[in-house]
């Protein structure tokens, strides 16, 4: 089989971002481009371009006219071919392969090459990921007409955690119901733990279906796992990507009876519900009228860390409040996670924008765990910067001692590899 290109597509909430690979099939893909445009929730939304390695834009204010994801994407297809120093994208048609990441794929368990029977099947799915996969079937059914030779390939969030099990999985409610109305744990992120687990695997010199991870996908969307066997035993996200770990808008896990006492209207449609995709104003407060942003009024964790960290600074005791929750519930998890899996834990590893930087974070955390054995390197911890994909940021003891990861996912390269192992999508 020849070489193909294949685009990674990922849309958030707030931006849009295309990897560019060069596919063989079988083999790892090698990255060649990058474009992603952000700030879609913040105008004026900003270009960022890659190639070869190099930064060809670099936070370029683009036109207004940018609304949404597939203003950004029609965007960012352009700038790959409109370059005239990129000759292995001249026009549509070389464009082989995209895939998409899908947040909510329901009881698929791998990914999935388009058709119409699975574009309709995801549209009903919509109200399970509000925030998530509308925009991204909007960004397929255009692929679907400006890129009428390429294969569109649906790569789920979900799929990693489809082996979790029925007693894990099951909720205590009625099980007809339950099961009409596709009413379990599904859990999210699985992209990103697909990648953490290989490459911890490697790492470590262990066979992925030897190992015990208890892994964090720490962003402004923050979940935990617990990998058993280099499958996915357990996992803090549920029927939405709401339940489990606080987020940058999200609540996280409350008693569910609190939004019926934190405003009357909880029952209604959100006004920024459409015909498509319709949003109770309990599910808009959750998802986007709390955690970090409700809690503190940012979103950005950083700055929230910084504050905790300076008794001088005039938010410091609501920006340490905050921080000093994260680390509770995420504790929680690792707590809960080192039992289910009987104390047979290789690795604690952080990943995600907060976890890959957020060096304070990582050693409240590994402090508060530390009676379970786990212990942070302060020195190797506090560098600047994770270059490698993966770095070891816990002192080393011996053979049972676990090991403190840290893990630069590549949820885009993660899509592409799965293509180019699958003939069906060749």
């Amino acid at each position: 089989m020849k070489k193909k290109i294949v685009l990674s597509v990922n849309a958030g909430s707030s931006s849009v971002k295309v990897s560019v690979y060069d596919v063989e099939f079988s083999q790892a893909p090698v990255q060649i481009a990058e474009a992603q445009i952000s700030g879609l929730t913040s105008p004026p939304p900003t270009l960022k371009y890659v190639k070869d390695g190099k930064l060809v834009v670099k936070a370029k204010k683009v036109d207004d006219e940018i609304k949404d994801q597939r203003d950004a994407f029609t965007l960012l297809l352009e700038t790959l071919i409109d370059d005239e120093d990129f000759p292995q994208i001249k026009s549509k048609e070389d464009v082989g392969i995209v895939c998409h990441r899908i947040v909510h794929g329901d009881d698929y368990t791998k990914p999935q090459l388009i058709s119409n029977e699975t574009y309709h099947h995801l549209e009903n799915l919509n109200d399970l990921a509000p925030l998530h996969n509308a925009n991204s079937l909007g960004i397929v059914q255009l692929c679907i007409r400006a890129l009428p030779t390429a294969n569109n390939v649906a790569c789920f969030d979900s799929q990693f955690h489809s082996s979790i099990p029925e007693h894990i999985r099951t909720y205590p409610i009625n099980r007809d119901i339950a099961r009409s109305n596709h009413l379990r744990k599904y859990g999210f992120h699985g992209i990103s733990y697909a990648f953490i687990t290989r490459s911890a695997a490697k790492f470590l010199g262990k066979k992925p279906e030897k190992l015990n991870l208890i892994a964090l996908h720490l962003g402004s969307g923050a979940s935990a796992c617990a990998i058993k066997a280099g499958k996915s035993w357990d996992t803090s996200m549920g029927l939405t990507p709401l339940a489990g770990l606080p987020g940058a808008t999200r609540s996280g896990s409350v008693d569910p009876s609190l939004v019926f006492h934190y405003a009357s209207d909880v029952g209604k449609l959100s006004p920024a519900s459409t015909k498509e995709l319709h949003i109770s104003r309990a599910e808009e407060i959750l998802n986007k009228e709390s955690g970090w942003k409700a809690l503190t009024g940012t979103t950005d964790f950083g700055k929230i860390t910084s504050a905790a960290f300076s008794s001088d600074d005039s938010d410091h005791e609501v920006m340490k409040l905050a921080f000093d929750l994260f680390v509770d519930r995420i504790c929680g998890f690792i707590g809960s996670y080192y039992v289910s899996l009987r104390g047979q834990v290789d690795a604690l590893v952080f990943a995600g924008g907060i976890g890959e930087k957020s060096s304070q974070l990582r050693a409240a955390v590994v402090d508060q765990i530390s009676c379970l054995g786990f212990e942070i390197d302060e020195e190797i911890n506090n560098k600047k910067d994770i270059k490698n994909v993966v770095e070891e940021v816990g002192k080393k003891g011996g053979l049972d001692k676990p090991r403190v990861l840290v893990v630069q996912t590549d949820e885009q390269f993660e899509m592409a590899r799965a293509c180019a192992e699958d003939a069906e999508f060749w």
